[in-house]
């Protein structure tokens, strides 16, 4: 599994250039965002860690999201990914937080759909959310690859706007 250096490099230098921090919150890809992080330059200069929570329960648990708000408006939504990126920049005490959430595969929870949202707060407040919606067919983790790599780029983008 690689990804694109000169993404990581940008995104490294980037960070590091306006010393702010990072970490991550993710269910549907799965550890690779954070693996890509732990790729990255000098990356104990700015990424600070990140967690995986998989089902509903680890997300009640290590985010305090709110269980019944959450099983009444199916847990796997933008405003899901949206409420990860900032508690779990809270819980890390970064400027940036990134959250991904969805199905990596076409099963009966997700009405038979491959798709995924991420979600990129900064100091507290959404400012990037995305979804991504990949054919039924697409096998898991080629489905979490690229997602992951959608949700660099879509990272790379947001410290643009920040940056400018």
């Amino acid at each position: 599994m690689k990804f694109q250096q000169n993404l990581l490099d940008y995104i490294s230098t980037s960070l590091i250039t306006v010393n702010e921090t990072v970490s991550i919150v993710e269910s549907v890809t799965s550890g690779l965002i954070q693996l890509a992080f732990s790729q990255m330059p000098n990356a104990s200069l700015f990424y600070k860690g990140g967690i995986t929570t998989f089902t509903l329960p680890e997300k009640v648990k290590f985010l305090n999201i709110n269980r019944i708000e959450a099983q009444e408006n199916d847990f796997e939504t933008q405003n899901m990914a949206d409420i990860m990126a900032i508690k779990g920049a809270a819980l890390f005490e970064t400027d940036w937080g990134i959250a991904s959430t969805g199905y990596a595969a076409s099963v009966r929870n997700s009405g038979f759909k491959v798709f995924s949202f991420c979600s990129f707060s900064y100091k507290g407040e959404t400012i990037l959310s995305k979804r991504i919606e990949l054919h039924q067919k697409t096998q898991g983790l080629d489905a979490q690859l690229y997602y992951t790599e959608f949700i660099l780029g879509c990272f790379k983008s947001a410290l643009n706007q920040i940056l400018i």
